[in-house]
């Protein structure tokens, strides 16, 4: 059994060869709205379509001399890789309507637009990937050899490629390159993390992106709302420009515009994959346990105040990552169960308050008199929480109050997570043994204990001037 990894190079080629691209992109948009247009035909006259990626191979076979009589200037392998994109599609489509896909309705498949669609072709038979005394270079079929702008024989460490994915991506070419990976090498068990078998609580927010159980906090680098000036003003470049012009294509100008955006959010995206990254990568090598929240990502985004924050964040992204890769440094990741109270709740005494506004930055008990930033008091009970033993919801559906028919609404900060990694406090747990860990956790990182200034003083270094307590 193999597992399979992503590995993302940027190209750098000549001027031919990106008309070279270009044309076996747009060869494969072609291929799909024609497929798409077929599929539409035969369920307007009544037929039973059949979108298998096979029969759509067999009928573009029987036509491709008729229909199209150029396709042999690019390679078969951008017709095909449109064909399984489309009944991917199609199988998601129908899958969603009969409710044997989760998440989400899915839509039918929309036609690719040359104007806004991403264009992007994929290899997967044939002599594509490295070349040999070659490391930065890559071999794509129909269109040579093409120059790369970092080592890739060194980022695929000699593993075997079995596809590669050609897009481009705000007036870039890349080639994501799919690698085979022997399961057995997933869990580096021998790795030597800095804080081995150590726990922690990840409380994830807008302010600080990342709040540590230990006191270690990272600061949001707020990269959409840094960069908001500079993108409103190519914006409004954008907007003076014909659009209309060369039959809906755009005058130049506006083309010149509109690549200024987009390498703008290019950019963008790029700082905010690189703090994430390097983020993610910290954690997963320095603990071997960590825990954090389920959080409802779409949820939060329906606050119009916080929304742009929230998405700028990337939650989402942040969890991803976190996930595959403390699988592959061999930590476990525990996910909270979206019900527990991790933010209202004392890290010293466990008491719960009712309220708890966002705009109270220190957590105060009434109970016990505990002061605390109330990041560090949420990552705290997170850590608690992830080393309690795990308990399985065997339906996965939204929890009842006792004694009630009333099904409790899913809230805002969590959502439903898929089951298999949810914690459930209370009966059973054993209450003392979770109080006395939490007293001693609450205790180690209170405030009278952390030397020098709070967490939320700290630096943002990497990766080892990672922020630490003073």
């Amino acid at each position: 059994m193999s597992a399979y990894e992503a590995v993302r190079i940027r190209l750098d080629p000549t001027p031919r060869q990106t008309r070279l691209l270009e044309s076996h992109a747009g060869g494969a948009r072609f291929a799909y709205n024609l497929m798409l247009a077929h599929v539409r035909r035969q369920i307007s006259l009544g037929e039973k379509p059949d979108w298998t990626l096979y029969a759509m191979r067999r009928w573009w076979n029987e036509w491709k001399d008729e229909i199209a009589p150029w396709w042999r200037e690019n390679s078969k392998e951008a017709y095909g890789s449109a064909f399984e994109w489309l009944s991917q599609a199609l199988r998601n489509w129908s899958d969603s309507r009969k409710g044997r896909r989760a998440g989400r309705r899915v839509g039918w498949p929309k036609y690719k637009s040359k104007r806004s669609g991403v264009p992007r072709f994929a290899y997967t038979t044939g002599s594509f990937g490295l070349i040999e005394d070659d490391p930065k270079a890559l071999r794509l079929p129909r269109i040579g050899r093409v120059h790369c702008m970092e080592n890739a024989a060194e980022r695929v460490h000699g593993r075997r490629i079995v596809r590669m994915t050609v897009s481009r991506h705000a007036g870039f070419w890349y080639a994501a390159l799919t690698v085979e990976r022997p399961a057995e090498s997933v869990p580096a068990k021998n790795r030597k993390r800095k804080n081995h078998d150590r726990q922690v609580g990840v409380d994830l927010g807008v302010r600080t992106l990342a709040t540590l159980s230990d006191g270690t906090t990272f600061p949001n680098p707020r990269n959409y709302v840094r960069t908001q000036r500079k993108l409103r003003r190519a914006q409004q470049a954008l907007s003076r420009r014909d659009r209309g012009a060369n039959h809906g294509y755009g005058s130049k100008r506006y083309n010149r515009a509109l690549g200024r955006v987009r390498r703008i959010h290019a950019r963008i995206a790029a700082q905010r994959a690189d703090n994430i990254g390097k983020l993610t990568t910290w954690l997963a090598d320095n603990y071997s346990d960590i825990s954090i929240e389920d959080l409802n990502v779409q949820g939060m985004s329906h606050n119009r105040r916080l929304a742009k924050h929230v998405l700028d964040a990337d939650f989402r992204e942040f969890r991803r990552q976190l996930e595959y890769k403390t699988a592959r440094a061999g930590a476990r990741l525990h996910v909270i169960d979206r019900w527990y109270p991790s933010s209202k709740t004392c890290s010293n005494c466990g008491t719960v308050k009712a309220k708890l506004p966002l705009s109270e930055r220190v957590y105060h008990c009434d109970k016990c008199g505990l002061d605390m930033d109330r990041d560090l008091n949420a990552a705290i009970n997170i850590q608690v929480a992830g080393s309690a033993p795990e308990t399985l919801n065997a339906r996965g559906e939204d929890v009842r109050q006792t004694g009630s028919s009333r099904t409790m609404p899913t809230p805002v900060k969590h959502e439903p997570s898929g089951g298999a990694s949810r914690v459930r406090l209370g009966a059973g747990l054993g209450n003392e043994t979770m109080q006395a860990r939490t007293n001693q956790i609450a205790t180690e990182h209170h405030p009278r204990n952390l030397r020098g200034a709070m967490a939320s003083q700290l630096l943002w270094a990497w990766p080892d001037r990672a922020a630490n307590t003073r």
